[in-house]
């Protein structure tokens, strides 16, 4: 990994300061150190415009250049990292949206300034901060590996007589505006994170994505290079970015400021655990998210739940956690279990745990403009608002107005609700659905604003604020190392929060079953390691016939070897559509088909069982993943590029998959086939000796293979083709 572009200031393994001078100073070699040390004294000693445009902060932390209306601030922000932000006429704001204060007692940068340029350097990267244009009022920003001095990512040109800007500030009549920011790639790089997009694409070069989420897609956009660097847009603004061959352009369509943070590493692995020490780690996972998750749309009565964690206990079939999902409740809102149909919840959480299961409900922000908190959450403003027309956010099923998660007494008093009506009760952990939030199902989002702005200009947030208000409320209880929130969505930093995303509404197809390899891939580049999926796909199956089967074999073989193996989905074709006393069909709806093991016949209970057992078997080696993203940041299923930096073969290989270092996966996505081709990497980068002779065992059959070559398996219904690196199978040779 890493960029090979010439060494232009001959700067590769100087000393810090040495590196500063010479980026300050390139054109003449005249530059004044202005560390924190000398910063006062050497003020005068500059050339008049540089005098003028840069400023060092008294901190020795910070350096600023002004002119043309324009403020760019450039930080030390972590290791080997920096944070850029511009604004015009204003100094850049102290948002804190991901990115949390770096620590105190970091050491400090090494800052420059020379005739026509100013340099930072914070180990492994360097900023060189360049006064272009005839008026000497315009300046370009370069980002360099201190270690080969290749150039990881530049400002795009001015482009002389086209007057180009590579900050742009486009205004908007609020006063606000629409920025572009606009860089110059690294020839040949590969790109990977940004979260989940239902595509079955793994090298993100030459994409165009929408920054925002909806049902079944993830923004968090934060991407990893292969040419060395990781880049975050710190800006929860809806816009979107392209990822195209001859520049990068990041946009927000509404907000104030350009914001971003970049860091410098030697591997994928360096640069997660800078970007998890920037936006926070994600939480110790608790023991019971090691193993198997039921659930289905929806169990819908106390009676029917425990009917189910019996029948496990009666088949001896592991089980961690069974899931209560929607419309438990009277009405949407009321943040509690209906009694008619939940008569006794405590005496349900005491026979579940006796039985070693865990017990997690659903939430949802949406509050039913009928719901008993309604009243009184539109009175105190912790409700989400619509700018004109009616005051709704959601009709489905009803008309209901989302709660406002970025106002603080807006999650106190719903985490208030949440303990009194559910942890109080036994309950363990939540599943927060419709966290996009769906907005209607249309997703306008410049109709509504929040506590702490428009949605259009910091929607992107709201999954986070979700995620900390029932993350917060469980510590306040005592859940430290035992809180996982399962949630449709998540944006930078909602790791911290315990955030378990999951891929959404996907549809039942191989298709579908496809894409979510890439969804998990990307996910964890993104810096969001817990990841899961509906096992078999969430809408559109018919479990009396043998094309899903297989599809729910399929993937129930896939979800194996995900961070958490769930069972979920709306099944056909048999569902029932449940009453209350008051004849009310709407604010109930309907329980799907049965979702169980056993539910689909003996066959697919088999191997369905062979699975969970396998996944118990994992059970060490799953717990050694999870403490490596709690510790480093490190995603657990990783793309091959991720361990095998370099290989180009291994650049943009999107159905398959590394969980954790050792357990290569390929996942069967053609309907009818008992076969397919695998990539076994390990060839070693282009002129690069491997580290070691990379071999690769086959868990089902035994056979080894060198790494560095496609080869073709025979995988029957019940087989998944899953391979051991160096012989490291952590127990599972011979289970598959």
């Amino acid at each position: 990994m890493g960029n090979t572009s010439h060494d232009q200031f001959a700067i590769a393994g100087k000393p810090a300061h040495e590196i500063a001078d010479r980026l300050a100073g390139a054109t003449n070699g005249n530059a004044t150190d202005v560390s924190v040390e000398n910063s006062a004294a050497s003020s005068n000693q500059h050339n008049d415009i540089a005098a003028q445009v840069f400023t060092v902060d008294p901190t020795g932390t910070a350096i600023e250049w002004t002119s043309d209306g324009e403020y760019v601030r450039v930080d030390a922000w972590g290791t080997n990292s920096v944070r850029v932000r511009s604004r015009l006429m204003q100094h850049p704001l102290d948002t804190d949206w991901a990115l949390l204060a770096p620590p105190a007692d970091a050491p400090k940068p090494s800052i420059a300034v020379g005739e026509t340029a100013a340099a930072l350097v914070n180990g492994e990267i360097a900023v060189r901060l360049e006064i272009i244009g005839w008026a000497k009022d315009q300046m370009r920003i370069t980002f360099i590996d201190t270690q080969t001095g290749a150039t990881l990512l530049r400002e795009s040109s001015d482009g002389g007589a086209l007057r180009l800007r590579a900050r742009k500030h486009n205004p908007l009549e609020s006063g606000a505006e629409a920025p572009v920011a606009s860089f110059e790639p690294p020839a040949g790089e590969h790109l990977y994170g940004m979260g989940e997009y239902q595509q079955n694409v793994l090298d993100l070069k030459g994409s165009t994505l929408e920054l925002a989420h909806r049902n079944s897609q993830c923004s968090v956009p934060f991407v990893i290079s292969s040419a060395g660097y990781g880049f975050l847009w710190h800006n929860p603004a809806i816009g979107r970015v392209t990822f195209a061959a001859n520049r990068t352009e990041w946009q927000a369509d509404y907000c104030d400021q350009i914001d971003y943070w970049i860091t410098a590493g030697r591997t994928p692995a360096q640069i997660e655990s800078q970007y998890a020490d920037a936006t926070g780690h994600a939480p110790v996972m608790p023991e019971w998210g090691l193993g198997f998750w039921q659930c289905k749309l929806r169990y819908w009565n106390q009676e029917q739940l425990l009917d189910v964690a019996r029948g496990f206990k009666k088949r001896g079939i592991p089980i961690d956690l069974i899931v209560i999902d929607f419309f438990h409740w009277p009405l949407m809102g009321d943040f509690r279990f209906d009694e008619e149909f939940w008569p006794d919840v405590k005496a349900m959480t005491d026979e579940l745990h006796r039985m070693g299961i865990k017990l997690m409900v659903s939430i949802w922000p949406q509050i039913d403009l009928k719901s008993e908190n309604y009243e009184e959450m539109r009175h105190r403003n912790f409700l989400a608002k619509t700018r004109t027309g009616k005051d709704v956010g959601m009709w489905w099923p009803r008309d209901s107005q989302f709660f406002d998660a970025t106002n603080p007494d807006a999650r106190a008093f719903v985490w208030g609700k949440v303990k009194e009506h559910y942890t109080d009760l036994g309950v363990d952990a939540f599943w927060l659905d419709e966290a996009e939030p769906e907005w209607g199902g249309d997703y306008d989002y410049a109709h509504y604003i929040f506590n702490a702005g428009p949605v259009g200009k910091i929607g992107n947030l709201y999954p986070q604020k979700y995620n900390q208000t029932f993350y917060e409320g469980q510590l306040s209880i005592g859940r430290e190392n035992d809180t996982v929130n399962l949630s449709r969505a998540a944006w930078a930093g909602a790791q911290r929060y315990g955030a378990l995303v999951w891929s959404g509404d996907v549809h039942s197809t191989f298709d579908d079953l496809k894409a979510q390899i890439t969804c998990a891939i990307h996910m964890g580049a993104a810096g969001i390691p817990w990841f899961t999926t509906d096992m078999g796909g969430f809408a559109g199956s018919d479990i009396t016939t043998d094309a899903f089967k297989e599809l729910f074999v399929r993937w129930c073989q896939f979800s194996t070897f995900l961070p958490v193996m769930r069972n979920h989905g709306d099944r056909g074709p048999r569902n029932h559509q449940v009453l209350d006393q008051r004849g009310n069909q709407i604010t109930h709806v309907h329980t799907g088909d049965d979702n169980e093991p056993w539910s689909f016949g003996p066959e697919v209970e088999k191997t369905m069982v062979k699975y969970i057992r396998l996944r118990e078997a994992m059970r060490p080696y799953t717990r050694e993943l999870f403490a490596a993203a709690h510790e480093s940041g490190q995603p657990l299923v990783r793309g091959l590029f991720y361990e095998f930096p370099g290989e180009e073969a291994a650049a943009n290989v999107a159905d398959e998959y590394l969980f954790g270092p050792d357990i290569l996966v390929a996942p069967v996505t053609e309907p009818g086939a008992r076969s397919r081709e695998v990539y076994l990497p390990g060839a070693g980068a282009a002129g690069d000796a491997p580290a070691e002779l990379t071999t690769w065992t086959n868990l089902h059959t035994g056979e080894t293979f060198a790494g560095g070559q496609t080869i073709t398996v025979d995988a029957p219904l019940d087989v998944v083709p899953a391979f051991a690196r160096n012989g490291r199978d952590h127990g599972l040779a011979g289970l598959i």
